[in-house]
This record gives C-alpha cells, sequence and structure tokens, in this order.
C-alpha cells in the first residue's frame, strides 16, 4: 500500500513541470492576442483618421477619393490600361489647382468602355463633375470616338470611373491634364454712333430692343430725357390725339402696354396638343390620353431685324418632361391587351426667340 501512494506521488511530482509550462504557454498566448488586438485596433484608428488628412490645399481626401494637386502635366487613368479593366471598380480623383488656374483635360485617342444601352451611359462610364457649379460636364462609354478636351469653370474638377461586376472591356480610358492660367477677357464694347447720327435702320433696330417709353427717351437724350416725356404727352393746337380730344385718358394711349401686349403674342412658348404615337413615332401601341399639352414656340416674328427676309421663331430653351400615360399593347399569341402605366418623354420649349434664315443657314 505504502509502495503505490509513493508511486502515484512521484507520477503528479514528474507531471507538474508540464503543467506548469502549459499554464505559461496559455498565458503567453493571452498575452499575444491582446496585443495584436491593441494593435489592430490602432491601426483601424489610423485608418479611420487617414480619411480626415487635408491637403495643404485644403480639400479634405477620403479613402475613396484621391486628391492630386496640379502644377504641371500629368495622367489618370482606368486600372491596366490600354488593357482590359477590372470589374466592379469605383475611383475618383478630384484634381486641384492654384486659385488663379483652370485644369485642362485631354482624352487619349485609346478609349473603350462597355457599350450604352439606348443611348445612356448606364454599367461602365468616366465622368466629369465640375465641384465649382455642382454640375456633370459629361458622361462617356462605348468604343466610337474618344470624348473631347474638357476644361473646369474653377480651380477644381471631379474625374469619376464607374465598373459594374458584368462585363469589362478595352482598353479603358486616360486622361491627360495639364494647369493653365484663367483668361480674363474684358468685354468688348462695341463703337456705337450717338441717335443723332445713326441712320434710319440702325436706330430703329438700336429702339426695337428697349422696353418701356421712358428706356426710349433715355436712350435717345439721356440728358434731358425727363423734359422729353413732358413734352411728348402734353397736347398743342395743331397735335391733339382722338383720346384727348374725347377725355377717354388723360395722358394718351398707353405705349408701355401697345408694346407688352405685341411681345406676349410674338415669338412666345404656348401650349400645343400633340399626338403621341405621332410625336413617339410608336404606331404599334395605344396611349390613353391618346394627346398631351406641351409648351411649343408660336407666334410670328414681325418685329425681326430689318435686314431680315425670312424670320422663323425658334426654341432657344428645350427641357424633357416626363408623363404618366396608360400604354396598352396587344399579347404574343393570347388574347386581350396588356395594360400598364409608363413614362413618356415630350420636348418643351421654354424660352423662343426669332431667329433669322439666313443665320440658320
Amino acid at each position: 500500500m505504502f509502495v503505490v501512494i509513493q508511486t502515484r506521488v512521484q507520477l503528479c511530482d514528474r507531471q507538474l513541470p508540464l503543467i506548469q509550462m502549459i499554464l505559461s504557454l496559455l498565458i503567453l498566448l493571452a498575452s499575444l492576442l491582446q496585443q495584436y488586438g491593441t494593435e489592430a485596433e490602432s491601426s483601424d484608428i489610423s485608418k479611420f483618421q487617414l480619411s480626415n488628412i487635408k491637403e495643404p490645399n485644403g480639400v479634405q481626401e477620403s479613402i475613396q477619393e484621391k486628391v492630386i494637386t496640379v502644377s504641371g502635366e500629368g495622367m489618370i487613368h482606368s486600372p491596366d490600361f490600354p488593357h482590359t479593366y477590372p470589374r466592379n471598380s469605383m475611383l475618383v480623383w478630384r484634381l486641384v489647382a492654384a486659385n488663379s488656374m483652370r485644369i485642362q483635360l485631354t482624352f487619349d485617342e485609346r478609349f473603350g468602355l462597355e457599350d450604352p444601352e439606348d443611348g445612356i451611359c448606364k454599367y461602365d462610364y468616366v465622368e466629369i463633375e465640375d465641384p465649382t457649379e455642382k454640375t456633370i460636364q459629361g458622361r462617356w462609354c462605348g468604343s466610337q470616338s474618344a470624348p473631347i478636351s474638357q476644361k473646369s469653370r474653377g480651380n477644381q474638377i471631379i474625374v469619376r470611373f464607374i465598373s459594374d461586376e458584368y462585363f469589362s472591356s478595352e482598353p479603358g480610358f486616360c486622361i491627360h491634364y495639364s494647369a493653365i492660367p484663367e483668361i480674363v477677357s474684358e468685354p468688348e464694347v462695341p463703337a456705337v454712333l450717338p441717335p443723332s447720327l445713326q441712320g434710319v435702320e440702325e436706330l430703329s433696330e438700336a429702339v426695337a430692343v428697349l422696353s418701356t417709353v421712358e428706356d426710349v427717351m433715355k436712350y435717345l437724350e439721356p440728358e434731358r430725357w425727363q423734359l422729353d416725356m413732358d413734352e411728348l404727352y402734353k397736347p398743342t393746337w395743331h397735335v391733339l390725339g382722338k383720346s384727348f380730344l374725347l377725355n377717354k385718358k388723360a395722358r394718351g394711349a398707353d405705349l408701355n402696354q401697345l408694346r407688352e401686349e405685341v411681345r406676349l403674342y410674338s415669338c412666345t412658348p404656348r401650349n400645343f396638343s400633340v399626338s403621341l404615337r405621332e410625336e413617339l413615332k410608336r404606331t404599334d401601341v395605344i396611349f390613353w390620353p391618346s394627346c398631351l399639352l406641351v409648351k411649343r414656340c408660336g407666334g410670328n416674328c414681325a418685329c425681326c431685324s430689318h435686314r431680315c427676309f425670312d424670320c422663323q421663331c425658334m426654341p432657344a430653351k428645350v427641357t424633357k418632361k416626363y408623363h404618366e400615360v396608360l400604354l396598352l399593347r396587344h399579347r404574343s399569341g393570347t388574347r386581350g391587351l396588356q395594360k400598364s402605366i409608363t413614362d413618356v418623354a415630350l420636348e418643351h420649349h421654354e424660352e423662343c426667340s426669332c431667329v433669322c434664315k439666313d443665320d440658320l443657314d
């Protein structure tokens, strides 16, 4: 019995160093894990702080946007240019020049991205944004031809490249950029003869663009226009208008009102009804309503330039507006009609102007 107990004690004494070694290894492993977690946390913090680093030009650089200071010439391009670019990519470059400089962008002739759908770049494209005016200057894709050169309106410009997770093309794109000085051109002041020295045609055109009788008087006689206004409506013994004699108006005709009426009913946007099937060239379907109201330029151009013999009322500003209508079409191979609400885009004329046909030619 004593021998058995002594043997067990000897076994426990032999196992004790092994247990202590295992405990030491566990403590060391826990220490390493804690140190790794602290380093990872500090690494995450440094990455987060990286997104808040500001460039010397004051522009904040984020992880998804690379800021490039433009002082000379350089280039940006799609990954692996001129070979196939990767799928599912988004790259943004913000080019920043000095306040007195502008940025010129020139596309390499080798240009090719995924083709558009229905004329719209939906999938892979490169676009240029002007942060000064917060507008998109252009968006391009396909492989027809390289886009034309672009110029920033301010001292910054943003280039954005997007590719989806499906098809990719080659060679991608490459844009050369350079800083150019801002050209401040003083408006040219045309040499205009005083009204007293102008001929009938020149004086007639100059007066036609003025808005009120007061403006006409100020143009003709800037120093004594108020006296001319008083003299204009003062009755004399040899000139008495019918409106004055009949006591209908105290000061004669309201010339400003007469001119405003002509302006309202001349070349201006007005309501027109258009047939959707004819407008959209869709004779295979039925729309309801079949007609919609749009704004289109109408009216004559009698007040066009006297030197123009064929003056036409043309749109100066055109926008597209979307209208919801009911679309009916025959189902293929079955009876009945397919019914759906759809959007149709129609052109609306917001501004109109009289244009001489010779200028159009």
